[in-house]
């Protein structure tokens, strides 16, 4: 089996079940009759750039993190945010996030780096952000995707 077909099967997995560790990945690819070593898994999660996203229940698995234009944040910006992000609200169209003392402009430039096409752009002071969204409609869409990440 090719690595493309690999991969794409790596995707299907990690929607299809809450894996948590390389070792589950590999496992559950040999069992489907793939040649893996833990390399090869650990090569692809770098190469798919498959991050881990809380479940939820005090647990993790990996994810594929896509928003409306496949954005895909690098560790640093996924632990900024995570790290800085306290709470969000909507007033119609304007998302306003409220973070850690000193924290708003890089939390600012993690969401930046989404790339949102529903984003018009974003303003941060020491703890507050405000970010301009298309529509009403789609704030709720950005807020969505802002915790799928968190």
């Amino acid at each position: 089996m090719t690595k493309r077909e690999r991969q794409a099967r790596i995707i299907d997995m990690i929607n299809e079940y809450e894996i948590d560790t390389q070792e589950e990945l590999s496992r559950r690819l040999k069992d489907e009759g793939f040649q893996v070593t833990q390399a090869t898994v650990s090569r692809d999660i770098n190469e798919l750039k498959l991050s881990k996203i809380s479940t939820g229940n005090g647990k993790q698995k990996y994810s594929a993190i896509t928003g409306g234009q496949d954005f895909h944040l690098s560790g640093k910006y996924l632990r900024v945010l995570r790290d800085g992000f306290l709470s969000m609200d909507n007033a119609q169209n304007i998302l306003v996030i409220k973070t850690v003392a000193g924290m708003a402009m890089a939390v600012a430039a993690a969401v930046d780096a989404m790339n949102m096409k529903e984003v018009v752009g974003s303003i941060a002071g020491d703890d507050t952000i405000m970010i301009a969204i298309r529509t009403t409609a789609e704030t709720k869409v950005v807020m969505d995707k802002i915790r799928e990440i968190i």
